[in-house]
């Protein structure tokens, strides 16, 4: 049996709604160094380990009590590798924006915008998806299975009692 751990998805979440208002800020003021920003965060969440604006959540709004957390057993490479995967979009839609492309570079940042709300709101993970059927088409590097019970990402619902 795999060996699952405690992840706080409500860091996830803040992290995702924070990834969606940047974006959409981002777009309303057609500011191409912000979307240069909320990848920056993102690929250096992925190279930690940590969702790219998790600090907030951790720092500010899990203290005051606006976020509770909510911990679940799961695996975090999953959600690691659908960070990295959502940076490599948004890098990708960060240089066509610098490079005038405007139309790609924003269909970029909103495809990742709209994958964090599926994420966020629906508890459903795109890249979390890949890297399970990754693992099931046996790719290297992708050895994780869903938590029991859990359908390729979807977020399990194997909640823990403590605060982490």
């Amino acid at each position: 049996m795999e060996q699952l751990q405690k992840i706080d998805h409500s860091a996830m979440t803040v992290n995702q709604v924070i990834i969606i208002a940047l974006n959409f800020i981002a777009f309303v003021l057609n500011q191409p160094w912000l979307v240069a920003l909320v990848t920056a965060f993102m690929l250096l969440g992925t190279l930690l380990g940590k969702p790219g604006f998790g600090f907030l959540y951790h720092s500010l709004l899990k203290p005051t009590g606006w976020v509770k957390p909510h911990v679940l057993l799961d695996n975090p490479e999953p959600h690691r590798f659908a960070q990295g995967l959502g940076g490599l979009f948004m890098l990708s839609g960060t240089l066509a924006l610098f490079g005038g492309w405007s139309l790609l570079g924003w269909g970029l940042v909103w495809m990742v915008a709209a994958l964090a709300a599926l994420n966020a709101f629906g508890g459903f993970c795109v890249g979390c998806f890949v890297y399970y059927w990754l693992t099931r088409l046996g790719v290297p590097g992708f050895s994780k299975t869903p938590p029991a019970g859990t359908f390729p990402g979807m977020r399990p619902k194997s909640a823990v009692n403590d605060e982490r």
